[in-house]
């Protein structure tokens, strides 16, 4: 049990002013280069104080993040969430983990950072900068993870989260101060020589220490663990077992300034019963407890922002744990302006086949600059619906200043995505497939700024060819004007292959599914127009030729001969 001060020491002993809490020099942002708080102070400090009186918070954490400010973004995630299942991607593919043991982070913020990626290419830099340094060093990595891991027991002891254990309330709130001080400690001597925003950990830890609040939770800790030292002389029996035992010594720990003589104490206690005053031991430990929380209170608030950032990029790392353990790579993106350069995307793949366990089979993605229009072609099954979604949580990722599903990239920041992979059928809708074209086509004008990203999937496949194909030259000859960096998949083939021949439009650029000398696809990419979009194949493969479902008619009338079919009522 924790030892509690006497009467004495709370009347010799001034109390810290409510009003002299010492706001942080330093704020441990991992976000942005000009540190900011994103987290709503008050409210938050208010939910703090609670918590720790009462032990009772759930969800403190979790609804502080999810109200958290992201930063500003031009990015409207309702144009790509959806389709890229990016909160799918953050699930299964973000998975924040210290060591071997997973934790459960807060997925809607992460799912916020990801899907509103910063405007600012200082704050992207930033990012990168720090994904980088924990990359190349196991060290920082460790100290990363031990920090959070630190901040998590903290948040669960919190909030009430202590698996049915009921205790003292006083040990459970020096318990909340020891871990506290633990990850201000850690920060304060982790990250030497650290060149990243890393750095500002150990500047906030030490900024800390320095404090006259860190000073007073030091010297409660200190007390709660070494109030005395006593020496002690022990009987031992032939036995070994041990028979008894005196003590010489005991020595207080008279440098700890919550600690004085026994005289004074009795003295002071002697005053205050005369005065009328009662005291339990208990209730000046508490009030000696809160008074020290709230000289950190502000310190502790920011530890909910900070473990949001480090789920961040805990969830980066291990995006890029999880593209190494199935034997691909996972790179920061070389970030180009637009007007210069062309695109490059090495080994590319599609980091929700690996999540899901199906081998996904990397491939190469180039063009020859950044505002084309790429019209992709080739049999169903190919592999082109994965490549679009691919390519859209790329371009997510490197805005997002992290790590990107391949081994390397040069790609060039847009101002806004504009994803359409899944087309639903609903009950309710108005319309037919053609109309449910229309309007998807509409709704993509209505939101695509200039130069934007594109990504949509079989374009015009609602109605029959020859309008499709109007309409497709339509939409693709209007788009160009915007300037927009393209990608689109059709099984217009001839369409597409005349577009190709008569290069009236000159952004357009047209890539195939690559197929083996049997006619299968590879899953890569070359330029061109497919020839074919391989149905018979398809059909074949999945039980659909002339011979096949004639067997299963055959097999029907049979028992229907036999006496074997059912009523279905």
């Amino acid at each position: 049990m924790a030892k509690t001060p006497t009467a004495a020491t709370a009347a010799s002993e001034p109390l810290p002013a409510a009003d002299a809490r010492e706001r942080p020099a330093s704020i441990p942002d991992l976000l942005s280069p000009q540190p900011r708080t994103r987290v709503d102070l008050p409210a938050l400090r208010e939910a703090l104080t609670f918590a720790f009186a009462s032990g009772v918070s759930g969800g403190l954490f979790v609804g502080a993040l999810e109200k958290a400010s992201v930063g500003i973004s031009s990015w409207e995630p309702s144009a790509f969430i959806k389709d890229l299942f990016v909160e799918d991607f953050v699930t299964r593919c973000f998975k924040v983990k210290t060591g071997p043991n997973d934790h459960v982070a807060c997925r809607s913020h992460l799912v916020r950072l990801l899907s509103n990626p910063p405007n600012d290419p200082a704050v992207v830099a930033f990012r990168r900068e720090i994904c980088a340094e924990l990359a190349e060093s196991t060290q920082y990595r460790g100290e990363l993870e031990r920090i959070y891991a630190t901040i998590c027991r903290f948040r669960g002891l919190l909030e009430g989260a202590t698996g049915g254990k009921k205790w003292d309330a006083n040990r459970r709130q020096l318990d909340i101060l020891a871990l506290g001080k633990e990850i201000f400690d850690r920060m304060a001597s982790s990250f030497a020589g650290a060149r990243s925003g890393l750095s500002r950990l150990r500047e906030t830890g030490q900024a800390l220490l320095a404090t006259e609040a860190y000073s007073s939770l030091r010297d409660i800790l200190d007390y709660d663990e070494h109030l005395a030292t006593m020496r002690v002389e022990i009987s031992v029996g032939a036995d070994g077992r041990v028979r008894g035992f005196s003590i010489l010594e005991v020595q207080e720990n008279a440098k700890n300034p919550m600690v004085v003589s026994p005289v004074r104490r009795m003295l002071t206690k002697l005053e205050l019963l005369v005065r009328g005053y009662r005291f339990g031991d208990g209730e000046i430990m508490a009030r000696l407890l809160d008074a020290v929380f709230e000289g950190l209170e502000d310190w502790f608030v920011l530890l909910f922002q900070l473990a949001g950032d480090l789920e961040f990029y805990l969830g980066a790392l291990g995006f890029r744990d999880m593209a190494q353990a199935a034997g691909l790579e996972a790179c920061l993106p070389t970030l180009v302006d637009a007007r210069h350069g062309e695109r490059v995307v090495r080994r590319l793949f599609n980091p929700l086949l690996v999540a899901h366990g199906t081998r996904a089979v990397p491939c190469d993605v180039r063009s020859d600059r950044f505002d084309t229009t790429l019209i992709v072609t080739g049999p169903n099954s190919g592999g082109k619906t994965r490549l679009l979604q691919s390519l859209g949580l790329t371009q997510m990722l490197a805005q997002a200043g992290v790590f990107v599903p391949a081994a390397e990239a040069v790609l060039a920041p847009v101002p806004a995505m504009v994803v359409s992979l899944i087309q639903e059928t609903t009950a309710d809708q108005a319309e037919g497939r053609l109309g449910m074209e229309l309007l998807r086509i509409r709704a993509l004008f209505e939101r695509l700024p200039q130069s934007a990203m594109v990504v949509l999937d079989e374009l015009c496949s609602g109605t029959n060819p020859s309008e499709g194909e109007e309409i497709f030259e339509l939409v693709v000859s209007l788009l160009i004007e915007l300037r927009p960096q393209a990608f689109i998949t059709t099984h217009f083939l001839s369409f597409a292959q005349r577009l190709e021949q008569q290069a009236r439009l000159e952004p357009l650029r047209f890539l195939q599914v690559e197929l083996d000398e049997e006619q299968r696809p590879t899953y890569q990419f070359v330029p061109g127009v497919a020839r074919t979009s391989l149905a018979e194949r398809a059909a074949a493969r999945l039980g659909v030729t002339r011979d096949q479902l004639r067997a299963l008619v055959e097999r029907s009338t049979a028992r229907a001969g036999n006496g074997e079919s059912k009523n279905p009522s």
